[in-house]
């Protein structure tokens, strides 16, 4: 997720990875996002496009 990680700010990655269950793995971890998987990476993509979608709608 680092590579990408100018694409979505670090505050709404966060915010979302809360809301999916996911940012203990990343507390966990010392903030590293090494250790969350491809598929909670790929559904905090996901939600931060419909997040975007429902703005744009808007």
């Amino acid at each position: 997720m680092s590579r990408n990680s100018k694409l979505i700010s670090n505050e709404l990655r966060e915010e979302i990875a809360k809301e999916l269950g996911v940012y203990d793995t990343v507390k966990q971890d010392g903030g590293s996002w090494g250790n969350v998987s491809s598929k909670d990476c790929g559904n905090i993509v996901a939600k931060a496009i419909e997040i975007a979608n429902r703005s744009v709608q808007k």
